[in-house]
């Protein structure tokens, strides 16, 4: 009898983890590639943040990573976007490593906060989707051709992290346990 609900118990507890696990999906993507969040080095590239988040496909509940030095990153409002404007942020961070989640669908407005930068192009707007309405995160990437990258951007690929597996894991792990 104690073996039948050790095993009950351990099939119950895979299936809460199976189901749970199965609706949670996101996605890091990593802003600037190997050179980070930072001032495009020509004006032809000035462009070269929206590019790459026009190529990806965000979601509720995905983050972008941002690595820097001396510089920070910001959330604003569009307003504030198309004026460089960094008085009021939504958001600010200038630890070097921001790793900022989307909360909501809808558009982000990023930009540097150091004096000039956002100017010279150091500034992103991202789309982000209902999780319902989205896609896979990498399908978009997957079809779509690959161009020659101007600084690294273009050829970003999102980390995607599956929680799936890894309360599968767990699941095993606990049957290990109580078997």
């Amino acid at each position: 009898m104690a073996v039948l609900f050790k095993a009950s118990y351990s099939l119950f507890l895979c299936l809460i983890f199976l189901c749970v696990g199965s609706h949670i999906n996101c996605t890091e993507f990593e802003v600037g590639g190997h050179d980070g969040w930072v001032v495009p080095k020509s004006k032809d590239n000035d462009q070269m943040y929206n590019q790459w988040a026009s190529q990806n496909r965000f979601k509720v509940n995905d983050t972008v990573r941002f690595k820097y030095e001396k510089d920070s990153v910001m959330v604003v409002s569009e307003e504030e976007y198309e004026k460089c404007d960094s008085s009021r942020p939504l958001f600010f961070s200038n630890n070097g490593d921001t790793v900022f989640k989307f909360d909501r669908p809808g558009l982000f407005y990023f930009i540097s906060g150091v004096s000039g930068h956002c100017d010279r192009g150091q500034k992103m707007i991202i789309k982000v989707m209902d999780i319902e309405a989205a896609s896979s995160p990498q399908s978009e990437n997957e079809n779509a051709q690959k161009s020659p990258s101007k600084g690294g951007v273009a050829e970003m690929t999102p980390i995607s992290v599956k929680s799936t597996s890894i309360f599968f894991v767990l699941s095993i792990l606990v049957l290990q346990l109580y078997a």
